[in-house]
């Protein structure tokens, strides 16, 4: 394949994202349209943005090349993502009535508004968020690397280059249009893969005796019970605590929406998951010699597709890298703009100019993003290390604060520390790192058995949450469009941030 047609292929491929960006966002006119494209998206754009997302690097590069090395465990990957989605839709969709912006806010929400679990979750959510966004990245890269021979680092320039463009122009109302186009094309692209790739073997029967085969000759490794329902669970865990997928549902239309549309996407994503899994065995049999797995995708796609059909379907999966990098970008934003900028300034970037600090945090995150990418090319290990490190302990408290109304600060900061630490230090001993598989379920047991204890061992909050909502919300509200907030409603914002930390430590 001519790498000059995939790279003119590419091209206009953000020609067409870089318009509709435009042809979006020429109303906008707030944060609230930028970050949640004004809280009114449909259900379809809801279910279209979702599905891409879920289609993206970690199943188009890592879920394949997975299956390449353990054969039928590539499907883990997909089953992981179809429980989280659906547990997401049966918890955490009924938030959308709570209007929340950031998955910060909603934290803090549980224990009573507490600004020391709303400041620290905010930077744990933006790591996050840059390392989600930073995988995208070496996906992509990876895509453009291989189809064109340009070196990693260059590659990875391009790809945090084109999203950073239609992000910029087009804000989250953009993000979901471009997902939800691409959609339709990375499934039928992967479908059509998964096909050909079988056909081009000798049918099914063919891929179920090369796998028996290979597991007799030792060519394909075995995977152990322990670190399959440790993938499996890591990777619910990242759909169940990953900021994009909040933002899903406080941007929904409404709860009903939102919880039809991930019901939706849960159950085609688990009837989704053996596709990774027959075009990994495929490429296995087709070239059982290839030196780096992650390239099974691709190689399969040059092997057993027509050339033009070839070039396609690798654009959508290079799509597929920039649809889900799109979204983690907008929830790093959210954070940065809504949380971050407001505990370090006091408050909110005047409406006025609210949609320009956004696109400038735009870039701010794609550069902070490529400078992690650059660490790793290694894309399922970064993304397990990751999760496990910074979304466990967010799983934990949005879970036990959900429904444990017991939760206190004290132990939602022990359940984050706690998450934070088993996972760095099993990354660090790499003989129970293999006995675990990654360090998920052990950060998830150590964070919740912090968090209630430490919990039973402090005082509750005097803050109810009717009351920590109504103060997120003031503050929110105040903050944002000061000449439309009379005094006394100034003076209530300013009160509420100065006895948040004594109402709380009592």
């Amino acid at each position: 394949m001519d790498s000059r047609y995939f790279l003119a292929g590419f091209a206009l491929y953000l020609l067409i994202m870089i318009a509709i960006s435009y042809l979006v966002s020429r109303r906008q006119q707030s944060s609230e349209d930028f970050l949640l494209a004004g809280r009114k998206v449909p259900g379809g754009l809801t279910f279209g943005t979702t599905v891409a997302t879920m289609i993206g690097t970690g199943t188009s590069m890592g879920a394949v090349g997975f299956a390449y090395n353990y054969g039928w465990s590539g499907m883990l990957y997909g089953v992981g993502g179809a429980i989280g989605i659906l547990l997401a839709a049966w918890w955490f969709a009924p938030l959308r009535q709570m209007r929340f912006m950031t998955m910060s806010e909603e934290l803090s929400y549980y224990v009573g508004a507490n600004l020391w679990v709303k400041n620290g979750s905010a930077v744990l959510i933006f790591l996050a968020s840059l390392g989600w966004l930073g995988a995208h990245i070496i996906g992509g890269a990876l895509y453009l690397s291989w189809a064109t021979g340009i070196e990693m680092f260059y590659a990875k320039l391009l790809i945090a280059l084109a999203f950073t463009f239609y992000v910029m122009i087009g804000g989250y109302k953009a993000v979901i249009w471009t997902d939800s186009l691409m959609a339709l094309v990375l499934f039928c692209g992967f479908i059509v893969m998964s096909y050909t790739a079988v056909d081009a073997v000798g049918g099914l029967t063919a891929v179920l005796q090369a796998v028996e085969q290979a597991q007799l000759a030792g060519h394909l490794q075995q995977m152990q019970l322990l670190p399959a329902i440790s993938l499996s669970a890591v990777v619910a865990v990242g759909v169940l605590a990953t900021p994009s997928f909040r933002q899903r549902i406080y941007s929904g239309r409404s709860v009903q929406s939102v919880r039809r549309s991930f019901v939706f996407s849960g159950l085609l994503y688990l009837a989704f998951a053996v596709l990774p899994a027959l075009i990994g065995i495929s490429a296995r049999i087709m070239a059982p010699d290839l030196q780096n797995h992650q390239f099974a995708f691709t190689t399969v796609a040059v092997m057993a597709l027509p050339v033009t059909l070839a070039m396609l379907v690798l654009l959508a999966g290079l799509s597929a890298t920039l649809s889900s990098a799109s979204s983690d970008s907008i929830a790093a934003v959210s954070v940065l703009i809504r949380d971050l900028y407001q505990w370090v300034t006091g408050s909110m970037p005047h409406t006025r100019s609210a949609i320009f600090y956004s696109r400038l945090a735009v870039m701010l995150v794609s550069v902070l993003a490529l400078l992690l990418a650059l660490t790793s090319n290694d894309l399922i290990g970064y993304i397990t290390g990751m999760i496990a490190t910074l979304m466990s302990g967010m799983f934990v408290i949005a879970l036990v604060g959900r429904f444990w109304p017991r939760l206190t600060w004290q132990g939602a900061l022990a359940a984050l520390a706690g998450a934070v630490m088993t996972s760095s230090i099993l990354l660090n001993h790499p003989s129970w790192l293999q006995f675990w598989g990654n360090p998920c379920l052990p950060a998830l047991v150590v964070s919740a058995s912090l968090a209630v204890i430490v919990s039973l061992l402090s005082k509750v909050s005097g803050i109810s949450r009717e009351q920590a909502l109504e103060i997120i919300t003031l503050q929110r509200e105040t903050v944002e469009d000061p000449d439309q907030s009379d005094t006394k409603d100034i003076e209530q914002v300013r009160l509420s941030f100065s006895t948040l930390f004594k109402l709380n430590s009592k």
